[in-house]
Formats: structure tokens, C-alpha cells, sequence
């Protein structure tokens, strides 16, 4: 009796029961975010400057340090006078990082009474070049760049202020 009491429950509770229903989509809502930091702003506040100098006989180099320590190379005499290497003022978001990119090659200095020309190469910054290399403790910082200058003799680079410009790109990561 037993049995036939649990197979007639058993029984009713098919008959009684609906089938499952499946759905074959689901919608839900979502949220998304986004939020807007302060603009990475790059000033100039020191011009690269080689300073004076006389190439004598044959030329060479006057080398500029990030920390603008100056030397030369060849028969250059470095003079006396103001050189500095540049200085940038980095400002944007508080404790972000950025990444700083020198020209990948040499720029032309010309000298503005008669189009002569010398190189700069060689780029260096402090802190060197690449990407999250600064951060913008307190939301600014200074970064400081040194190059090369290539000097030919008094016949090819002659008397004169050579001038030039260059591009350095410093980018949020």
C-alpha cells in the first residue's frame, strides 16, 4: 500500500508540475565609468646652451650632460660664458606616470649670418627616456636634457650664434 500511495504522489506531482521554461537571452543593466585628469602640460624653463667655444683645427665635440656637466672631445677649446642643459617643467595628474621621447635623430644648429650648420645627436634626459619613466609626485616634475654637439673646424662652423629647435614628447602612459 505503500508503494501504490508513493507512485500515485509521484504520479500527481508530474501531472501537477510545469515543465521548466528556458530562456535563451538574459538582459541586465550595467554600469561604466570614466574619469577625466588634469592635461600633462610640458614647459620650457632652461634653453639647451653648448655655450662658448672655438673648434681650433679640427673639430670634435662639445658634450652636455642632463646634470649639465660640459666637456669636449678633438681639438675643441670650450670658452668661458653661460651653458646649461635644458630643463622642462612637467605638470598633470597627481602621482601619474609619463613617458618622455627624444628625437630619435640628430637636429641642425644654423648659423644665423651665413647658413652653416652643425648636429646635435645623442640625446640623454634625467630620468632617461622611455615609458612610465616619471611620475608626477605632488603632480609636477622636472626633467632635464643633455646631446651632443658635433663641431667641424673654424672653416666649416666659422664665427657666429648657431640656433636650432628640436621636439621632445612627454605622454601619459
Amino acid at each position: 500500500m505503500k508503494k501504490t500511495l508513493l507512485l500515485l504522489s509521484f504520479t500527481l506531482f508530474l501531472l501537477l508540475s510545469k515543465p521548466p521554461v528556458v530562456k535563451a537571452q538574459a538582459s541586465v543593466t550595467a554600469q561604466a565609468f570614466a574619469e577625466i585628469i588634469a592635461a600633462l602640460t610640458a614647459t620650457e624653463t632652461a634653453q639647451l646652451n653648448f655655450g662658448r667655444f672655438s673648434p681650433e683645427t679640427q673639430g670634435g665635440k662639445v658634450i652636455l650632460t642632463p646634470e649639465g656637466v660640459r666637456s669636449a672631445q678633438g681639438t675643441v677649446v670650450l670658452g668661458g660664458g653661460g651653458h646649461n642643459s635644458a630643463s622642462f617643467y612637467i605638470t598633470g595628474e597627481y602621482n601619474a606616470t609619463f613617458s618622455i621621447t627624444l628625437p630619435s635623430g640628430p637636429t641642425v644648429l644654423t648659423n644665423t649670418l651665413n647658413a652653416r650648420t652643425m648636429q646635435v645627436s645623442d640625446w640623454q634626459s634625467y630620468p632617461a627616456p622611455g615609458i612610465g619613466v616619471g611620475k608626477l609626485n605632488g603632480g609636477s616634475m622636472s626633467v632635464q636634457v643633455g646631446a651632443v654637439l658635433n663641431v667641424g673646424t673654424m672653416n666649416d662652423n666659422p664665427v657666429g650664434i648657431y640656433s636650432g629647435t628640436y621636439a621632445i614628447t612627454f605622454s601619459y602612459n
